[in-house]
């Protein structure tokens, strides 16, 4: 590597956050822009590690330490073209991973990991500030066509994956805009949408075609989609969200968080004029400690809330890493999120018991009680009920974070002929359903899980897609028989 003693002369260093009392007034990005200098020096803590297990930490493969090193000797070039290799949209993924690479990184074995993902990001905004992110259409086209339905991160990978084999490729997007849970999910303060808009232009002048409120199944027929194209690829996601079966989930304030989060989107878009959910000066509850909950709070703490609560089921995760955690496992230590910096009362280890009505059908608190989880004798850990430890915690507004049980069954898979498993996902072998010409992809296929994985799941259908019609596939393709070992 570039400075062989990089990581002990220098700590790890991430980009200053905007002043919390700025931040909450406006949804732009909270991150500020670190020094190109600091950034040299955070590429140069990578080690010459001999095995760099950063690689199979990443879902799609990134050949990190390569591109580390690019950026160590500022051959920006050339750290673009590494990157883009594995990943089409490092852009995203350098703003919303949860970095697995880093919990994989060899110097976190006993130090703070290499900003791998603070580095992504930096190399995709640099290639767009010295034009080397650029329009690059194929060389010639296939006589194919190919419908990609749902334009989220794995729909959007198979696009630009299938084009660069040279098929045709429309998308079909049942919404106003183009981007799925990347534009109606993740908040803007997470990642501004100009970030995506960027990046259809170039799918665009590239030869993709996005044909936006376009519902398969309403405003065209799945038939019409199987009759004029040669493969077609579902990537919708898994958006059926978990119910919290507990009495008082249908009354009103109650609502899954989606339902805030994707209309709030839309509002900072300019679709609508308000959010008609609102948390102004609203008692918050929010219910489910992951990454949705956490994009509550901050759009609760923005709409201006009297107070945010999260309640989580699982016991609060210890500081550092346990024995039964050891690198390079998936850390499971305690994470706070710039939304929790933001204010929010965390509340661990309580079940919820029944939402209590208030005044004209409204809800007006939550009937909690603390648990104790305890190892059963099989090694799996389950939890008890602590007698008299019930209470009620005042709300007026609650949202469901709990995720999501997989795809909707609203007729679309039905429609093109796939058939389910027992575990409510459609069937798929080699990303291909029990329909020939139909794909799979995303959580839709695999269910809820990260944009980097999505990403990785749009290549991969891409690969089967185009070994389908052409009989092999000059695409990458990675194995990922390790993840489904570990999984």
């Amino acid at each position: 590597m570039g400075e062989k003693e990089g990581f002990i002369k220098y700590k790890r260093e991430l980009p200053q956050t905007r002043p919390v009392e700025e931040r909450v007034g406006d949804y732009q990005e909270i991150y500020q822009p670190l020094d190109e200098k600091k950034l040299n020096q955070q590429a140069a803590r990578c080690m010459d590690c001999g095995i760099p297990f950063c690689h199979q930490g990443c879902p799609l493969g990134n050949v990190i330490p390569d591109f580390n090193e690019a950026v160590y000797q500022e051959r920006w070039d050339e750290a673009f073209d590494i990157l883009k290799s594995t990943n089409n949209f490092p852009e995203f993924t350098g703003r919303i991973c949860p970095a697995p690479c880093e919990s994989s990184c060899v110097l976190g074995i006993n130090k703070d990991p290499v900003t791998i993902e603070l580095i992504e990001k930096s190399i995709a905004e640099k290639a767009y500030e010295l034009g080397l992110a650029k329009p690059n259409p194929p060389a010639k086209r296939t006589s194919k066509h190919v419908a990609v339905i749902g334009s989220g991160p794995a729909g959007l990978a198979a696009a630009d994956q299938l084009n660069k084999a040279g098929h045709e490729v429309t998308v079909f997007e049942k919404n106003a805009k183009v981007g799925g849970l990347l534009r109606y999910g993740i908040p803007d303060f997470k990642m501004e949408k100009w970030v995506i808009d960027r990046r259809i232009s170039l799918m665009r002048e590239e030869g993709i075609t996005f044909t936006t409120n376009t519902e398969v199944g309403f405003n065209i027929k799945a038939e019409n989609i199987l009759q004029n194209f040669d493969a077609v690829v579902l990537s919708t996601g898994a958006e059926e969200p978990r119910v919290l079966k507990i009495p008082g989930h249908e009354l009103e304030g109650v609502h899954f968080a989606m339902d805030f989060l994707g209309n709030q989107n839309r509002v900072v878009g300019g679709e609508r004029g308000n959010n008609p959910i609102s948390a102004k000066d609203k008692h918050v509850l929010v219910i489910g400690g992951g990454d949705t909950g956490s994009d509550c709070i901050g759009t609760s703490r923005r709409h201006g809330a009297a107070s945010v609560t999260q309640l989580e089921l699982l016991p609060k995760p210890p500081q550092k890493r346990t024995e039964s955690n050891p690198w390079p496992e998936w850390p499971m230590t305690l994470r706070t999120s710039s939304s929790h910096e933001e204010g929010a009362e965390r509340v661990w280890s309580v079940l919820t018991k029944r939402f209590l009505e208030g005044e004209k059908g409204k809800v007006s608190g939550l009937e909690v009680v603390e648990i104790e989880w305890k190892e059963k004798g099989d090694g799996s850990f389950g939890f008890e009920e602590v007698e008299g430890t019930e209470k009620v915690i005042p709300c007026d507004l609650a949202f469901i974070a709990i995720g999501y049980s997989g795809p909707k069954k609203d007729g679309l898979l039905e429609s093109f002929g796939v058939e389910f498993l027992d575990n409510g996902l459609p069937y798929s072998k080699d990303y291909q359903s029990s329909e020939e010409k139909v794909f799979l992809a995303g959580d839709m296929r695999k269910g809820q899980s990260l944009v980097v994985w999505a990403i990785s799941e749009g290549r991969e259908a891409a690969y089967h897609v185009d070994k389908f019609l052409q009989g092999k596939s000059s695409l990458p393709q990675k194995d990922h028989s390790y993840y489904e070992f570990g999984s």
